[in-house]
């Protein structure tokens, strides 16, 4: 079950923690990708790491121009797009009362309206081929709030709204559209916290556990598989049970 073999996929912010084992992933299932991020040394080094046929497109995704021609250079390099996975986000925390109009448009301009220019670019090749997964990563606090991150929850609850008006316009299409949401991940920051923020933590998932990368590439790459495609307009929740939703 879930083979990929034969399918293709972009993957945004793939060289980072949780984009990483999402690519690991659907690689591992046997698509090809095309793994984007913003650092091209970094990502070229990982493309290197996952070895194969598999190619790397740097993008800033803050810039809508290069945003439009991202998927036109995925099909051109992979030869088709079976897979769209909107998984690089930014934050820029602060109380709403301060937070700045640039903290506010930079977190909305990447994690929204950039997979926005991505879902509507790769709708075009996917309705000729009337077969499609887009994937969005969200976050529990697009459903939850989260105080100091009035923009990033926005962005993520955002995500959810576009993913079920989309998966209703497309689905007569074969193309399925839904969200990821990841609770806590275990990652470089949250391994220097201290022991007792640790603790605090662990109290509010009934998992008693972090969740990590692998959890949430699972659910990707159940949802870009051909087994998904009666499922659509939906958000799978990965967070040990923290907000059961």
């Amino acid at each position: 079950m879930f083979d990929l073999s034969g399918m293709t996929a972009l993957v945004t912010g793939a060289s980072g923690g949780i984009g990483s084992a999402i690519a690991k992933a659907l690689a591992a299932q046997g698509a090809r990708l095309a793994v984007s991020g913003s650092n091209a040394d970094k990502l070229d080094a990982f493309r290197d790491e996952l070895g194969g046929d598999h190619v790397a497109i740097a993008c800033n995704l803050s810039d809508g121009a290069a945003v439009d021609g991202l998927v036109p250079q995925a099909v051109a390099a992979l030869g088709k797009l079976d897979i769209l996975v909107n998984n690089a986000g930014v934050t820029r925390d602060n109380l709403a009362m301060r937070m700045k109009d640039d903290e506010w448009d930079q977190v909305i301009r990447v994690n929204l309206e950039a997979a926005f220019r991505l879902c509507r670019a790769a709708a075009k090749p996917m309705m000729k081929a009337r077969f499609g997964r887009i994937v969005s990563i969200t976050s529990v606090v697009g459903q939850t709030g989260n105080p100091g991150q009035a923009n990033y929850a926005a962005s993520k609850a955002g995500l959810v709204g576009m993913s079920k008006a989309m998966a209703a316009e497309l689905a007569s299409r074969g193309i399925t559209v839904n969200c990821v949401a990841p609770g806590f991940i275990a990652s470089a920051m949250t391994e220097v916290l201290p022991d007792a923020q640790k603790t605090a933590l662990l109290t509010r998932i009934p998992a008693g556990a972090l969740g990590t990368g692998d959890d949430v590439a699972a659910a990707v790459a159940y949802l870009a598989s051909r087994e998904a495609g009666y499922v659509t307009g939906q958000t799978i929740h990965v967070n040990g049970g923290m907000a059961m939703i």
